[in-house]
């Protein structure tokens, strides 16, 4: 036998406030190696869609329980621990399937959701663009159909009348499967319109051969900061998680060069983003898989800014923007104390086996973006001089067939 599972339990000091639902946190470690033992992230998500979180507890297993995900001594513990700090929800930090999500609100008494639902929540908060909002709809009806018929279980299926076979629960979820099927067809189709706008409006870019950059990196690591910053905007940004999800596209003017190039402004990664997302936002990512130049923006002042960078790449690779050339931005330079600031504001590193530049600056206090300009400019007058060469050999190319 096994031993028993390891626990800990805390709850948080501050109270909650009326407008405010509590919220108690669970996280499991399954031996997985970016296991938050603090649970921070999930906190700043559920305050970000509005909870309140007043008590957390994590416990180490080898393996989930197939129906309670923690077992049922530990499902017993978050009861006790939710009725004593007056919670009324469960926040999983791992991804619960639709009968241990049943389960566990039958053993708790709770509402309980998990990691997804939280950031399809926040989500559907902060888009603002109607293909955001369409992007956003489809990803909550895909999550919606899978936990459908668990969310109708409390109807028994009766026998009907007049040698009629089913009743009222059975009818009820088979309506709702049919509206959520045709609601996520009708998102699809008029998603794939705006694609296919965003695909005319890439190649208009092309044809005017603009030099394109795409800002990426992990949630709330500065991007929107730093886009506002280089290009003067006011676009939306927040020390929070997801404070931006559309993607902004400015022109950004390089005065070395005496040229612009387009800058734009992409959602944040996250751990264990669920794949339904990544799939619903395929348009907007897109814009990140055609760029040029992918500026890597990474939370310098963050313990765990390695693997946050390690979760931005497994990201690209799902969406083919993987082997794109890639400039890091260590943003936030002002949280690093005196002591860990780097020698040098600008160096290079190696990342999945390939050297990159990397430029630390702070995007709040200015320090850092003349070399971040600088080098944008070089890679900008570089990308015109192969544009221009290559220009230059089709001419020929054509002169000779002519002869």
């Amino acid at each position: 036998m096994s031993s028993a599972p390891k626990t800990a339990a805390s709850a948080l000091p501050a109270a909650a406030s009326p407008e405010r639902c509590a919220a108690v946190l669970v996280g499991v470690d399954l031996g997985a190696p970016h296991f938050d033992g603090e649970l921070q992230e999930l906190g700043l998500l559920a305050q970000t869609a509005g909870l309140h979180p007043v008590a957390r507890l994590t416990c180490k297993r080898k393996a989930p329980d197939a129906a309670l995900f923690v077992g049922s001594g530990k499902a017993e513990e978050i009861r006790l621990l939710a009725q004593t700090e007056g919670a009324q929800e469960v926040l999983f930090d791992q991804a619960l399937s639709p009968v241990q999500q049943r389960n566990l609100e039958r053993a708790i008494g709770l509402p309980v959701n998990d990691r997804t639902l939280l950031i399809l929540e926040i989500f559907a908060r902060r888009a603002r663009s109607h293909e955001g909002k369409l992007q956003v709809e489809l990803a909550r009806l895909q999550y919606l159909s899978t936990r459908l018929v668990r969310r109708w279980s409390h109807l028994e299926r009766q026998q009907g009348g007049i040698g009629g076979r089913g009743g009222p629960g059975e009818t009820q979820i088979e309506l709702d499967r049919r509206m959520i099927g045709e609601a996520i067809k009708r998102t699809k189709e008029r998603l794939l319109k705006v694609k296919r706008q965003r695909q005319t409006q890439r190649r208009q870019r092309a044809r005017r051969e603009t030099f394109n950059i795409s800002l990426v990196g992990y949630t709330n690591a500065g991007k929107s900061t730093l886009f506002n910053a280089l290009v003067k905007a006011r676009a939306y940004a927040a020390d929070q998680l997801f404070a931006t999800l559309d993607t902004t596209t400015r022109q950004l003017f390089l005065g070395q060069t005496g040229r612009s190039v387009s800058l734009s402004d992409t959602v944040g990664f996250i751990r264990d983003l669920p794949h339904g997302l990544v799939d619903a936002f395929e348009a907007t990512l897109q814009e990140a898989a055609d760029a040029d130049l992918l500026l890597h923006v990474v939370d310098a002042g963050n313990p765990a800014f390695a693997e946050q960078m390690d979760e931005v790449q497994r990201v690209l690779a799902e969406i083919g923007a993987d082997g794109l050339p890639q400039l890091l931005v260590f943003n936030k330079l002002d949280t690093i104390e005196d002591t860990r600031r780097p020698p040098v504001l600008q160096d290079a590193i190696e990342l999945d086996g390939r050297r990159h530049t990397r430029i630390f600056v702070s995007a709040r206090s200015g320090e850092g973006l003349p070399l971040l300009r600088a080098e944008l400019a070089r890679r900008g007058s570089a990308r015109e001089g192969v544009a221009a060469i290559g220009h230059n050999d089709g001419l020929h190319s054509r002169e000779n067939t002519d002869e």
